[in-house]
C-alpha cells in the first residue's frame, strides 16, 4: 500500500506534516517504538508508529530520524498524546532527511493503525493470508467469540502448511492450533523459550531457529510496544510473547517472512487486549497495596478486598482467603524499572497457578513498587471444621516449569527471586503477609541459582529469631500456629492452649504433664494429637517445640 492510502483513510486519524512529495511511497509493514535506537528491528519499508517518549530534549530529534532514514523505513507518525503536538524539531529533522511525517490524534490507539496497515499490506501481497487478516479483524471487532490468536494459527495451518504456537516467557502455551495436530509438549515449550530468551538477550537477529527432537523450529518475536531507552532489550526479554513455527525460516522468501511478521503484529493487538483487560486487577491490587503500606484500618482494607473478590473470583459468593507472592527482577548495570518487568513476569507466571483445567485464566491481581512486584492472590475460603492444613501456592513448585527459561534469558547478570506468604484469612493478616512474602524473598536471594523462590515455611524456624524482623511478621507467624487452637478452643471449650503450654512447661513428660493438669495420661495423648492435626507439626520435633514455644511467649 502507498502512504497516500493512509494519509486518505480518515479513521486513521492521521495529518501530514511534512513530505508531500513522497507520498507515493510503499508501506511494508508497521512498527511501534519508543526506543532512542530502533534500527536493529527494522528491515526496511515500516510505517513507525512513536508515543515520543525516547526525546528528552530538541538535540535528540536529529539522531533519531537519521537512523530511521538509514533502516530504509517509508515514514514516521508521532502521537500527539504525549505532549499535546508534534515537536517543531522533530518536523524539522524529518525535512532534512525527506522522511514523511505524520501527526497521529490522540484519539487514535496506535493499534487500530497498526491493524489497519497489517490487514492492507498483507492483503496486497498475499491472497493466502488474507483470510488470516479478515477473520482476526472479525475476531477484534466481535470479543471472545471470535476465537482469539488460535484462530490465526489454525488459518496459519490450513492456508499455509505451517504450525505455530504462541508462548510466554514462563514457558506457557498461549495459544496452537487445535484442528492441526497435537499440543505442543511442555518440555518442548521450555526449551523452546530458553532459546528465545537467550537469543533475544544476546541480541541477535530474529527469527532464531532451533533443531529440537528432530524438528526445526523458527522463532519469531511478539512485541506490543518497545522497551524503555536505557533498558533496551533487558526491560521486555521477560514480558514479551513469541511465536514458534514448525519450520525452517532460513530459506524461505522474503515475502513469506514479511507474512510471519504480520502475524506477529495481529497476535500482538490480541496481546495488548489482554493486557487492557488487566488493567483493573492491577488498579485493585495498587489501591490495596497503598493501604496495607501505610497502616490504614484494617475494616478499610476489607472493603477494598471486598470490591476485589468478585472481580478475581466471579461467583465466588464467600470473601476467599489470600495469599501474597512478592518478585524482584535484579540486573547489573541495567536502566530497567525492576517493579514493572516483575509485574508483567509475575503476571504470566501465577496466570492461575492452582487451576486444574486445561485453559488457564488471570485471577491474580498484580501492583509494583519501585523494586518488586506484589501479587494478591484469591484462595477458595476453607470450611470452618479444616484440619489445620494450609492449601495455596507453594515456592518450590511455582518456578518448576520456569526455572530453566528463566535462566536462559537472564544470563549472567541477571536475578529473579519470589517469596511466597501463607494463606490469610483476613485484612488484619494482609500486613504481616506481605513482610512475610518480602522476608522470603530475602531469604530465596540468599541462596545461589539465577531463578529462586522461598516459602513462608522457611521463615518459621530461624528468620524469626532475628532481631530485624518487624512485628508484623512475628504476628503472622504466631497468628499461623495459634490461631487454629484458638479458634477450636472456643468452639469446644477443649483447653488446648493452656495443655500446650503445660505441656512445652514440662519438657514433653507425658507423666509430669498430666499429673500438673489433672488428666489421664491417655486424655493428654488424645489433646496433643489434636493440637498436631490442627496445625501440621509433631511435638516430638524439637524444631516444632522450639516454634510453639516462640509463638506463646510473642503472643
Amino acid at each position: 500500500m502507498r502512504l497516500r492510502a493512509l494519509l486518505d483513510t480518515d479513521a486513521l486519524g492521521l495529518t501530514l506534516l511534512g513530505g508531500e512529495d513522497e507520498l507515493d511511497r510503499a508501506v511494508r509493514g508497521v512498527m511501534t517504538t519508543d526506543l532512542r535506537d530502533p534500527s536493529r528491528y527494522l528491515s526496511g519499508g515500516e510505517l513507525v508508529l512513536t508515543g515520543l517518549a525516547w526525546r528528552r530534549d530538541a538535540a535528540d530529534s536529529e539522531p533519531f530520524v537519521r537512523l530511521l532514514v538509514q533502516a530504509g523505513v517509508a515514514a514516521l507518525a508521532a502521537g500527539e498524546a504525549e505532549l499535546s503536538a508534534v515537536p517543531d524539531d522533530l518536523i524539522e529533522a524529518c525535512a532534512r532527511h525527506r522522511l514523511p511525517l505524520f501527526a497521529v490524534h490522540e484519539s487514535v490507539a496506535f493499534a487500530t493503525i497498526t491493524e489497519h496497515v497489517v490487514r492492507q499490506v498483507s492483503g496486497e501481497r498475499a491472497g493466502d493470508l488474507a483470510a488470516v487478516v479478515d477473520r482476526h479483524r472479525r475476531m477484534m471487532t466481535s470479543g471472545p467469540a471470535g476465537g482469539g490468536p488460535d484462530v490465526v494459527l489454525d488459518l496459519l495451518g490450513s492456508d499455509l502448511d505451517l504450525r505455530a504456537w504462541v508462548l510466554s516467557p514462563a514457558g506457557r502455551l498461549v495459544a496452537g492450533p487445535k484442528v492441526a495436530g497435537p499440543a505442543l509438549p511442555a518440555d518442548v515449550c521450555a526449551a523452546l523459550t530458553a532459546e528465545h530468551l537467550s537469543a533475544t538477550r544476546t541480541g541477535r537477529r530474529a527469527p532464531h531457529r532451533v533443531l529440537l527432537s528432530g524438528a526445526t523450529y523458527s522463532l519469531f518475536p511478539v512485541r506490543t510496544g518497545a522497551p524503555q531507552a536505557d533498558g533496551e532489550v533487558r526491560e521486555t526479554v521477560l514480558s514479551d510473547w513469541f511465536l514458534a513455527v514448525e519450520a525452517d525460516a532460513g530459506d524461505w522468501p522474503e515475502e513469506r517472512l514479511d507474512l510471519v511478521h504480520g502475524v506477529t503484529q495481529l497476535i500482538a493487538v490480541e496481546r495488548d487486549r489482554r493486557d487492557a483487560a488487566r488493567t483493573v486487577r492491577r488498579r485493585l491490587a495498587q489501591e490495596v497495596l497503598e493501604l496495607v503500606q501505610s497502616s490504614a484500618p484494617p475494616a478499610e482494607i476489607a472493603a477494598r478486598l471486598r470490591v476485589a473478590a468478585p472481580v478475581l473470583l466471579p461467583g465466588l459468593g464467600a470473601a476467599p482467603h489470600w495469599q501474597v507472592v512478592v518478585a524482584g527482577v535484579d540486573w547489573q548495570d541495567s536502566g530497567i524499572h525492576p517493579g514493572r518487568a516483575a509485574q508483567t513476569l509475575l503476571e504470566e507466571i501465577l496466570v492461575d497457578p492452582l487451576s486444574t483445567g486445561a485453559e488457564p485464566s488471570d485471577r491474580v491481581a498484580v501492583a509494583h513498587t519501585g523494586e518488586e512486584a506484589v501479587a494478591l492472590v484469591p484462595l477458595p475460603a476453607v470450611s470452618a471444621e479444616h484440619d489445620g492444613s494450609e492449601t495455596g501456592i507453594v515456592a518450590d513448585t511455582l518456578l518448576e516449569s520456569v526455572r530453566d527459561p528463566l535462566s536462559a534469558g537472564l544470563g549472567d547478570d541477571g536475578r529473579v527471586t519470589l517469596g511466597v506468604s501463607a494463606p490469610v484469612h483476613s485484612a488484619e493478616g494482609l500486613r504481616g503477609a506481605l513482610e512475610e512474602a518480602r522476608h522470603a524473598r530475602r531469604v530465596a536471594a540468599a541462596r545461589p541459582g539465577r531463578v529462586c523462590a522461598a516459602g513462608h515455611q522457611e521463615l518459621a524456624s530461624h528468620v524469626l529469631l532475628l532481631p530485624f524482623v518487624p512485628d508484623d511478621v512475628r504476628r503472622a507467624f504466631t497468628a499461623r500456629l495459634l490461631d487454629p487452637l484458638r479458634e477450636y478452643d472456643s468452639r469446644h471449650r477443649a483447653e488446648l492452649i493452656p495443655t500446650l503450654e503445660a505441656f512445652l512447661d514440662c519438657d514433653g513428660s507425658w507423666t509430669r504433664c498430666a499429673a500438673r493438669l489433672h488428666l489421664h495420661v491417655n486424655t493428654l495423648r488424645y489433646r496433643v494429637g489434636r493440637i498436631e492435626q490442627l496445625t501440621g507439626r509433631d511435638l516430638a520435633r524439637l524444631e516444632d517445640k522450639l516454634d510453639f514455644f516462640l509463638a506463646l511467649r510473642m503472643s
